[in-house]
């Protein structure tokens, strides 16, 4: 596993340091030198379908329908000084297949927001300050099947909060920011979780007779280092790439365990409003262990396997509509 994580993290390194070397030659269509000063909003909804459905099929199957539903809202501006990006990502997605209950495929709330400073009108450097949040609308489980939930909202949370530097004149499209200074805050605000011990908090200590002496944490902050690439923009006529790579190590604790969080998506428009949309997100938390147990006297966690690679797959073709356009349409006379 260590050497998986290893190969992966390379590739990424590899990937983001090729782009930084000659960001150019990534824009596979041309692009105008000039740069858009003032603000620039988009705000669109998409709902995306996929169904299976099987009558006397000899080869055997189950029908299923899955609805996955996304909201998306984006800020930016830019000065001829500095700049500030904001972004708001909501997505939902429900499987419902025959026989069984609806079961939750998709849960997303994350919002970032980049601040950033000129260095020298000659540099393509920024000094920047970066804040995001991440956590999740519903409870998740592992299987339909399960009753107990494994998260919740802010069970867990993430917010990240540093300083550094960012590269990337046109930073609507490409941008890598280096952090040497970055907060990073776990929330575990279910108090059945945060006796467990679960995404890297402190557990609850028990006494002999089974009662709680000291609560589990709701709250865990770690200081360390942060390195985002970002990349998006149409690389070949009505397909845009969208590519979101993080990592992050803690100074104090488990010093050069990297968290990675990577995401590419593929969106191909059909037409004004059909897309497609093909997508990767594959995760490592050194924080998040795949299969523990508790001794039932201590509570002292027994790792039975330790942190894995996460990896998640995403096809699907929908309905997605740019409020903006509507918004601009409705008010021309």
């Amino acid at each position: 596993m260590h050497y998986l994580k290893r190969c992966i993290l390379g590739i990424a390194l590899i990937f983001v340091f090729n782009i930084s070397a000659q960001p150019d030659s990534l824009f596979l269509t041309e692009t105008s030198s000039k740069i858009k000063l003032g603000w620039n909003t988009k705000n669109e909804v998409g709902l995306y379908l996929n169904q299976v459905s099987f009558t006397n099929w000899n080869a055997g199957g189950t029908n299923s329908i899955t609805a996955i539903l996304s909201g998306k809202a984006s800020a930016k501006y830019k000065a001829d000084t500095f700049f500030w990006n904001s972004l708001l990502n909501l997505r939902y997605g429900l499987n419902k297949q025959e026989g069984q209950d609806l079961f939750k495929t998709e849960d997303v709330i994350e919002v970032v927001s980049n601040f950033g400073l000129e260095k020298s009108p000659e540099s393509n450097w920024f000094y920047s300050a970066r804040f995001s949040f991440n956590t999740q609308f519903a409870d998740g489980f592992s299987s339909p099947n399960e009753n107990t939930p494994i998260s919740k909202f802010m069970a867990p949370g993430y917010v990240f909060l540093g300083a550094g530097m960012e590269y990337g004149r046109h930073i609507d499209r490409f941008s890598l920011y280096a952090s040497p200074f970055t907060l990073k805050t776990t929330f575990v605000l279910d108090d059945a979780l945060a006796n467990q011990g679960a995404f890297g908090v402190r557990p609850a200590i028990y006494d002999m007779a089974g009662n709680i002496v000291r609560k589990g944490e709701r709250v865990r902050q770690e200081l360390g280092m942060l390195f985002t690439g970002q990349f998006e923009d149409e690389v070949f006529e009505n397909i845009k790439l969208i590519s979101r790579l993080r990592l992050y190590t803690d100074y104090l604790v488990n010093f050069g365990n990297i968290d990675i969080d990577w995401e590419i998506n593929f969106d191909m428009k059909v037409n004004k409003y059909v897309q497609a949309t093909f997508g990767s997100h594959l995760r490592y938390d050194h924080d998040i262990n795949t299969e523990v147990e508790k001794n039932e006297i201590t509570n002292e966690e027994i790792v039975i396997k330790g942190p894995r690679i996460q990896w998640k797959q995403l096809l699907g073709v929908g309905v997605v509509v740019d409020l903006e356009s509507i918004v601009a349409g409705s008010s021309e006379p």
